[in-house]
């Protein structure tokens, strides 16, 4: 116990255990919707063209960085949702395009003229114990909107998310549903990019969410689980990485990845098969509502 509680007495890992919690609810809770639509990659993609706003922003105003990478994403995501709908290029090849070109754009800019912002090692690695009070109560505000967004628009989305075509048969404004869907998702990623950093951010959105796949059909509990584990995941990685002296955010992710193979060790070949789809479609949807 005493080992245990020695990190608490230091302000900084309290205000870092807090933020790595709420960054693994946050990223748990959103990457629900993101692993049921089989959007994985766009996690990915989104973190990686976020981090070009931020590089842009820096030689203009480094002290609203944040802006203009939220900003610079959310047309990311935008883009990429109406391109892949609207043309044969495929979502995946909308998110390849668009992303890795932010992200190449992103590092040009940072080589040729530097930052007077925070550090490209920061944006890309996170540094929790550096986040500011303002990065706090952002990083609180995206969780709270993203929370009130799920709660009042539960049916739309859980409907777009099983079926859009029957959705948008329905009456049902499947792009706009899309677009608020893809604004929440680079809020999200924004607001936790100094936290986890650009490279693991979107492995926390995936690993909660298929964890709790592997563990349940019904989407209720889907979206508890996978708050649930990607909030214990924070805790844990954090309270590790103090002792390793590893960076926290890389922590973060090895926590669950070895949840994710304990989970995979107890539910054998029905979890897997939970997690390619291969349970009936009728199911996945009765349990859901």
């Amino acid at each position: 116990m005493t080992d245990i509680l020695e990190p608490l007495q230091f302000a900084f890992f309290q205000k870092g255990l807090l933020v790595a919690a709420l960054s693994g609810a946050l990223l748990g809770f959103i990457g629900v919707y993101i692993v049921l639509r089989g959007m994985s990659y766009i996690g990915h993609g989104l973190s990686h063209a976020i981090f070009g706003g931020f590089a842009a922003m820096q030689l203009f105003a480094a002290q609203l960085y944040i802006v203009g990478a939220g900003l610079w994403g959310v047309l990311s995501a935008i883009s990429i949702t109406a391109v892949s709908r609207r043309s044969r290029v495929g979502a995946d090849a909308a998110i390849g395009v668009i992303t890795t070109a932010s992200f190449a754009l992103g590092v040009a800019l940072f080589a040729k003229f530097g930052t007077s912002g925070p550090s490209f090692e920061n944006a890309l690695f996170g540094s929790i114990l550096g986040i500011s009070a303002t990065q706090i109560w952002g990083l609180v505000g995206v969780t709270l909107l993203t929370v009130a967004v799920v709660f009042l628009r539960y049916r739309v989305l859980l409907f777009t998310t099983f079926d859009p075509d029957v959705a948008q048969a329905s009456g049902v404004r499947v792009a706009r549903v899309e677009a608020l869907l893809m604004t929440i998702l680079s809020l999200a990623i924004l607001a936790t990019l100094t936290v986890i950093g650009v490279t693991l951010v979107a492995a926390m959105l995936v690993i909660p969410a298929v964890i709790a796949r592997m563990l349940t059909n019904s989407f209720g509990r889907m979206l508890a689980l996978s708050t649930g584990i990607g909030t214990l995941c924070g805790l844990v990685g954090m309270y590790l990485s103090y002792y390793a002296s590893v960076p926290s955010g890389t922590m973060i992710v090895l926590v669950g990845a070895a949840v994710f193979l304990v989970v995979l060790a107890i539910t054998g070949a029905r979890g897997l098969r939970r997690t390619a789809g291969l349970d009936s479609h009728r199911e996945s949807v009765s349990t859901a509502r």
